[in-house]
């Protein structure tokens, strides 16, 4: 861990370590036959309201708006979508403020919808956007900003009344006080494939805690990451939120299914696991299927 602080490729060390650190508290939760949320101190919910994420870019705002009436009729009451073009900074050509008019008349005023640009606009067109998103009744603005320039991702959060949100890109607990203190951002993003584990997502909940920061989890991996991510939420009271659940077709969820009993959304929530450790069993076969591949 402190090797990876210090080197360039922390980002890879980091998820390497947060595959071992679940694996432990996975084991420690089947030795002491308890769910791992009980391990973080007990459940404040029994189930996590999920939103449906949109990874796609490519489609027309007229799309989209259909794409999110599909996902409210199946009973999601939040949908994200990503807009912009990561590395095409305040692009002409971009349809987020189109879009996201689109999506609310489609989908009505009582569902939430989330902006995520992935770091795509200057600072002071992430505030011009950010102001139309405000009018649109966007709920949260994600990543306006890169996650690195601190500064702006302050700028931007002083500027406008809608939550700001940012930390999918970050590691440490460190780098999230740094998020908190100096970003100023509204809304902590951790994922705990990346923080990496249970064990430094401790130390980022008790901080956002202690700073009066709610979390909502960055999670675009349908499995054993939105297993993991279910525990979090169901310990922590400051993940009030609705949950990221990735909509976009996933070869460990959809082709080669790794659960051997999969994750079933119902109205718009997934059940907590209530079995030792994560609570849920691997299919090896599908797992060996994937490495051979």
């Amino acid at each position: 861990f402190r090797a990876a602080s210090a080197s360039d490729m922390g980002g890879a060390v980091y998820c390497a370590i947060a595959g071992l650190d679940i694996a432990l508290w996975d084991l420690k939760g089947k030795a002491l036959g308890v769910p791992i949320y009980k391990l973080l101190g007990g459940k404040a919910r029994d189930k996590v309201r999920m939103y449906a994420s949109s990874m796609r870019r490519d489609l027309t705002p007229i799309e989209e708006a259909r794409r999110a009436v599909s996902f409210v009729e199946e009973g999601y009451s939040a949908y994200k979508l990503h807009s912009a073009v990561p590395g095409g900074m305040d692009d002409p050509a971009d349809e987020t403020i189109a879009t996201v008019r689109e999506v609310r008349t489609a989908v009505g005023d009582d569902i939430e919808i989330l902006v995520d640009v992935n770091g795509a606009f200057s600072t002071h067109h992430a505030i011009e956007i950010g102001e139309k998103l405000q009018d649109l009744g966007v709920f949260h603005f994600e990543e306006p900003r890169p996650h690195y320039d601190l500064d702006g991702l302050a700028t931007v959060a002083d500027a406008l009344t809608m939550p700001v949100a940012s930390g999918e890109m970050i590691y440490t607990h460190w780098q999230y006080r740094d998020l908190i203190l100096q970003g100023k951002v509204d809304i902590i993003q951790p994922d705990i494939v990346k923080v990496p584990g249970f064990t430094e997502f401790q130390k980022i909940a008790a901080l956002c805690s202690a700073f009066g920061k709610p979390m909502t989890v960055h999670n675009t991996q349908p499995t054993i990451s939105t297993v993991a991510h279910l525990h979090v939420c169901a310990a922590y009271p400051h993940i009030p939120y609705a949950q990221e659940y990735n909509i976009e077709p996933t070869s460990i969820r959809d082709e080669l299914p790794i659960l051997k009993e999969p994750l079933e959304v119902k109205g718009g929530y997934l059940d907590v696991p209530e079995g030792p450790g994560l609570g849920v069993e691997l299919d090896e076969g599908m797992v060996r299927r994937l490495m051979e591949r």
